[in-house]
């Protein structure tokens, strides 16, 4: 049942993309209860985990790295992001599923509309949020969205020549000294003020 439902979630994804996909719409094409959906795959999101078979959640990681003030959100979410790929079991999967997402077709639909209504909206809403207590409004100017996207190129960057093109020395530097040297213009783009300024 399981299968059936991976395989109804692969063409569903495939022909309408991530966000028109409903689990409502899965469950009909496999022939099954909603709830049975639900059973196997808490949302949307593991679905689409599951679907390219990455043994990572995006959406998790950059909410947990959301949890905090702003300042400082740069390096949490480069932390998290090198922290998450370095993992053995992580890697093989994240870096099929990024090559597919920069290529075309279906697949390279739904992640793209994945990655983007997941991550870099999710930042963008945080930015515009300003959050609450000593940072709110941390953010002016209207173009969360872009800062969004400018922080996401250069985490993307990173991963690009670390794990895919495998350049050194970006390949085997320690994380610690990766957050070191690009959480601040993560943070940069972010806020458009370096941390602690």
């Amino acid at each position: 049942m399981r299968a059936r439902i991976l395989a109804a979630a692969t063409a569903e994804f495939g022909e309408r993309g991530y966000e028109a996909a409903s689990m409502r719409a899965i469950a009909r094409r496999a022939g099954v209860d909603p709830a049975l959906v639900h059973h196997y795959f808490d949302d949307k999101q593991r679905l689409v985990a599951e679907v390219v078979e990455v043994p990572l959640r995006p959406d998790r990681l950059v909410r947990t790295a959301l949890d905090g003030p702003l300042d400082g959100l740069g390096e949490r979410l480069v932390r998290a992001v090198l922290t998450a790929w370095d993992s053995p079991a992580v890697r093989p999967a994240a870096v099929a599923a990024l090559r597919s997402a920069i290529g075309q077709g279906p697949v390279a639909r739904m992640l793209r509309e994945f990655l983007r209504g997941e991550i870099m909206h999710r930042i963008a809403v945080r930015l515009d949020d300003g959050g609450a207590g000593d940072d709110a409004g941390a953010v002016d100017g209207g173009d969360a969205e872009l800062r969004a996207e400018l922080a996401a190129s250069q985490l993307v960057g990173v991963i690009m020549v670390r794990y895919v093109l495998e350049f050194d020395p970006v390949a085997s530097l320690p994380v610690d000294e990766l957050v070191a040297r690009v959480g601040p213009a993560v943070q940069w783009h972010l806020t458009g003020r370096p941390p602690g300024s």
